[in-house]
C-alpha cells in the first residue's frame, strides 16, 4: 500500500457521487420490517404515548398500513395484538382463538395485500393476565415444556390464518424444533421460522409493554427465560440450537446495545441475521428530536446503517415507513 501524499483516503469522499460509488454498505426499503400493533374496532387509531408517532390500529387500518408498506417497498409487516383485559387469562388461551386479533389481521392483509409478508409474534405475553411470555406455576416460575406446547398450538393457529413467518419471541428451550415439526406435520412446509434466538432481558422494552398492554400486569421480571446482558457465548449457543432445530433465520434483540452479538452471530453461522430496533431505542431517538438534540432523519438512517454494517439482513424498526420515504421507497 502506498502512503501519503500518493494515498489520500479523502479523495473518494470529496463528492457525493463518489461517496455513493464507494459505499461498502447499502440500505434500502427492502431491508426493513415494520412492526404494527393491532386493536379492536373499525377506523381506530390509538396513539401510544410512550412511542410518539406510533399507534395501535384496527384491522382495517392495518390493511391500509399494508398498502402503504407495499408502495414504499417495505416487504414485510410484524404484527402484535393489544388484547382487551377481559380476554386475558392465566393460561393465555386467547392466543389459540382462530378469530383473535392476530388472525383477523393476518387474513385481512393476505386478502388485500398478498404480496406483503406477514410476520407473527409467538409468545403468550399479549394474552396472559400476568404479563409473562409463558405459563406460570404456583411459585410464579415460567414453566418451559407446557408453555412450549401452547406455543406450538399458537403457531399452528397463525399459520392456518396465513402467516408467512412465525417468530417465537418467548425464549423457551426446545420450542423451535417443536414448532417446526408441527408445521411440517400440518403441511405448512413453506412457513418460515424467524427465531428470537438471542433475546436479552432488557431495560429497553418498556414502551412495547405499554403498546400491548402488559406493563402494568407483569409480575416480577423475565430474567429466568430471557438472556443475561452480560453473556455473549451463551447467545451463540442459543443461535446454534435454534438453527439445528429448524429456524430459517435468527434475530438479536435489542439492537444497538447488542451490535457485537450481531457481528459474532453472522461470523459464526453465516446465516441471515435480523435485529429488532426495539421500542426503547425508538423512544430515545424521538426524545432527542423533541428537545432539539438531534436530527431525526440523520439518526434514523445512521442507526439502520449500523445494523446493516454489522451484518444484518434486515431490521425490525418502528421507523420503517419514515426510513423508506427517506430512502426513496
Amino acid at each position: 500500500m502506498s502512503s501519503y501524499p500518493a494515498l489520500r483516503l479523502r479523495r473518494t469522499r470529496s463528492t457525493g457521487w463518489s461517496r455513493r460509488l464507494h459505499a461498502e454498505t447499502v440500505l434500502t426499503p427492502a431491508d426493513l420490517i415494520w412492526p404494527l400493533f393491532v386493536c379492536e374496532g373499525r377506523g381506530v387509531e390509538e396513539p401510544i404515548a410512550a412511542l410518539p408517532g406510533v399507534s395501535r390500529w384496527s384491522v382495517d387500518n392495518i390493511v391500509a398500513r399494508g398498502r402503504e408498506a407495499r408502495d414504499l417497498g417495505i416487504p414485510c409487516l410484524a404484527l402484535f395484538p393489544y388484547t382487551q383485559p377481559d380476554r386475558r387469562t392465566e393460561d393465555g388461551r386467547e392466543a389459540l382463538n382462530p378469530d383473535n386479533l392476530m388472525c383477523q389481521a393476518i387474513r385481512a392483509l393476505k386478502d388485500a395485500v398478498p404480496e406483503i409478508g406477514v410476520l407473527t409474534d409467538v409468545a403468550l405475553d399479549p394474552y396472559t393476565s400476568h404479563g409473562h411470555d409463558g405459563l406460570v406455576d404456583a411459585a410464579g416460575y415460567v414453566v418451559n415444556d407446557t408453555t412450549a406446547d401452547m406455543l406450538v398450538r399458537q403457531a399452528l393457529n397463525q399459520a392456518a390464518a396465513g402467516a408467512d413467518i412465525i417468530a417465537p419471541s418467548d425464549m423457551m428451550d426446545g420450542r423451535i424444533g417443536m414448532i417446526r415439526g408441527a408445521l411440517e406435520a400440518d403441511a405448512h412446509h413453506n412457513v418460515q421460522i424467524m427465531s428470537y434466538a438471542a433475546k436479552y432481558a432488557s431495560a429497553f422494552y418498556g414502551p412495547f409493554r405499554d403498546a400491548v398492554g402488559s406493563r402494568g400486569l407483569l409480575k416480577g421480571d423475565k430474567k429466568t427465560y430471557q438472556m443475561d446482558s452480560a453473556n455473549a457465548e451463551e447467545a451463540l449457543r442459543e443461535v446454534g440450537l435454534d438453527l439445528a432445530e429448524g429456524a430459517d433465520t435468527v434475530m438479536v434483540k435489542p439492537g444497538l446495545p447488542y451490535l457485537d452479538i450481531i457481528v459474532r452471530v453472522r461470523e459464526a453461522f453465516k446465516v441471515p441475521v435480523f435485529a429488532y430496533q426495539v421500542s426503547g431505542e425508538y423512544a430515545m431517538i424521538e426524545a432527542a428530536v423533541a428537545v432539539g438534540a438531534a436530527d431525526r432523519d440523520a439518526m434514523v438512517l445512521e442507526t439502520l446503517m449500523a445494523f446493516k454494517r454489522a451484518g444484518c439482513s434486515g431490521v425490525l424498526t418502528y421507523h420503517a415507513a419514515h426510513a423508506a420515504r427517506l430512502l426513496g421507497g
